[in-house]
């Protein structure tokens, strides 16, 4: 079945790129998760950015950041929007065309949710956890936190992959999951549903690439002025999201497909506070990544975290006065 789903997704993937007339200003891109902290590119749509700046960006849901990662590695996308995980496993599996050129999120923000009569995370034991695919931030978290606890998967708790955030929620709420692994806002939507937190994520400031900005090598060598634009409007959108909460609501309340203005609200005060206004892309989140790939993959100790960040985008924008322009009067909420 995940073959299938995966087969399609690069079918809908190449499709798009055919029916297009690709051109020099054309970018596809890749999600992995409909989370807020992926949203750039629909404000950037949704405003009329990406017309600003003479971009035409299509963008694929694949809900899972391997299946993600492929996606890019087969060439059929240009840029990914993911955490750090799948990048740094193929890199250390051999493949070096992949780079990150911005940072999102440096921490982890998902929290573990339950049933009101859970009170501790050890009370999960012998019991179902959801995460939306094996390898995501999803299950890095809950591992993590599990692991805090003494507790191991597979020994003490079982995983259940569901999908994405959605499909989460639905889980947690039929019952077939006791606990969901969940990040902003649909961990606010499980609370007013009567479920709480067991594990609240931001507390625990676990360091990590949690969403970033990925690209090829090839692809900055043969088309580094289309990037340029593309990290402008980045940058645009990313103003937005951190000083405009009516313009972010409306778009997050059309792709996330949630009205309930208390729901966006919590979500996006609990969220902002990790997210980066600058793309700012933090080396030692890279670094824990590699450090954990390293307990199962002794190659990651040869690689340097340096190595996989490409931050030329962010300098040009920083030392041609973009930025300084760009937030002139204006401050992150």
């Amino acid at each position: 079945m995940r073959n299938g789903w995966l087969f399609w997704s690069f079918i809908f993937i190449a499709s798009v790129s055919a029916n297009a007339g690709w051109s020099a200003d054309r970018l596809l891109g890749v999600q992995s998760a409909r989370v807020m902290s992926q949203s750039m590119p629909w404000i950037a749509q949704e405003t009329g950015i990406f017309r600003k700046y003479n971009l035409e960006f299509p963008l694929v849901y694949i809900g899972a950041s391997p299946l993600a990662t492929a996606a890019m590695l087969g060439g059929d996308a240009q840029i990914l929007i993911d955490g750090g995980l799948g990048t740094v496993r193929a890199v250390v599996q051999g493949n070096s065309e992949l780079v990150f050129i911005a940072g999102i999120k440096n921490y982890l923000t998902q929290s573990i949710l339950t049933k009101p009569e859970v009170k501790r995370l050890e009370e999960l034991r012998g019991k179902r956890v959801g995460v939306t695919r094996i390898g995501s931030t999803t299950h890095y978290f809950a591992v993590q936190a599990f692991k805090r606890r003494g507790m191991e998967a597979g020994r003490d708790y079982t995983i259940i992959q569901t999908g994405g955030a959605p499909e989460m929620l639905a889980a947690l709420l039929s019952g077939a999951i006791e606990a969901g692994t969940m990040t902003a806002p649909w961990d606010t939507r499980a609370i007013a549903a009567g479920f709480h937190y067991v594990v609240y994520g931001p507390d625990l400031r676990i360091s990590q690439v949690a969403a970033s900005l990925i690209t090829r090598r090839g692809l900055i060598a043969r088309s580094s002025p289309v990037i340029a634009q593309f990290m402008r409007a980045m940058a645009e959108a990313a103003k937005i999201l951190h000083t405009d909460k009516e313009v972010t609501f409306k778009v997050l309340g059309k792709y996330l497909r949630v009205d309930d203005r208390k729901i966006l609200e919590a979500g996006y005060n609990a969220e902002i506070k990790a997210l980066e206004p600058k793309m700012e892309f933090k080396l030692e989140a890279l670094q824990a990544i590699l450090d954990d790939v390293a307990q199962v993959d002794p190659r990651a100790k040869q690689i340097k975290a340096a190595e996989l960040y490409d931050r030329r985008f962010l300098d040009e924008m920083e030392k041609s006065g973009f930025f300084e322009k760009l937030w002139a009067g204006a401050a992150p909420r």
